[in-house]
């Protein structure tokens, strides 16, 4: 009875946690864009999306992936047997890879609060689609577990990284033709 309910927090805190990895490179992409804007307007956006982002991070992002985990952790105490599983094992791996993810985010966070980000926009927007891929493969493999092969999975994973670059290009040609 309790293993239902520790599941639905931890999708719970699964989703409000990649609401924020989601949120947070839009953010920077505001806040890096606010330079093409008159001096007054660049520092008032600026300091604008410097908190929106401040609040996102420490009031839902990094709270949701801290009780995600531990959820997930309280999971795999109340079903070991999972961890002698192929799907979840490569699950795992992928949840490595998504905190990398979330503590490179942090890092440029950090750099936008202290006003030395060196990224370009189209770089965020190419930064943004990691939360999307992992987010497609760590969905597919608990959903699917060993119904698919794994081939499959990474062409189609390779596939989605290719058709998202091809949107992020055609979007930065559409925006460089609109704004000329």
């Amino acid at each position: 009875m309790v293993y239902n309910y520790i599941k639905a927090l931890h999708l719970i805190f699964v989703i409000t946690w990649f609401a924020g990895l989601f949120y947070m490179p839009r953010l920077l992409i505001y806040y890096l864009e606010a330079a093409d804007q008159p001096a007054e307007a660049q520092h008032i956006l600026r300091e604008q999306f410097k908190l929106m982002a401040k609040r996102l991070w420490y009031i839902i992002t990094w709270p949701s992936a801290v009780l995600a985990i531990f959820f997930a952790l309280w999971l795999l105490t109340l079903m070991p047997a999972w961890l002698t599983q192929n799907w979840m094992l490569i699950k795992l791996g992928f949840v490595v890879l998504l905190v990398l993810y979330h503590l490179r985010t942090h890092r440029m966070f950090k750099q936008m609060q202290a006003d030395a980000l060196a990224y370009s926009a189209n770089y965020m927007r190419i930064w943004n689609e990691g939360a999307t891929l992992l987010l497609f493969a760590i969905v597919f493999l608990v959903i699917l577990k060993t119904s698919i092969h794994w081939i499959f999975g990474v062409v189609g994973l390779i596939g989605l990284a290719i058709l998202l670059m091809l949107g992020i290009r055609l979007y930065k040609n559409w925006r460089q033709k609109n704004e000329s």
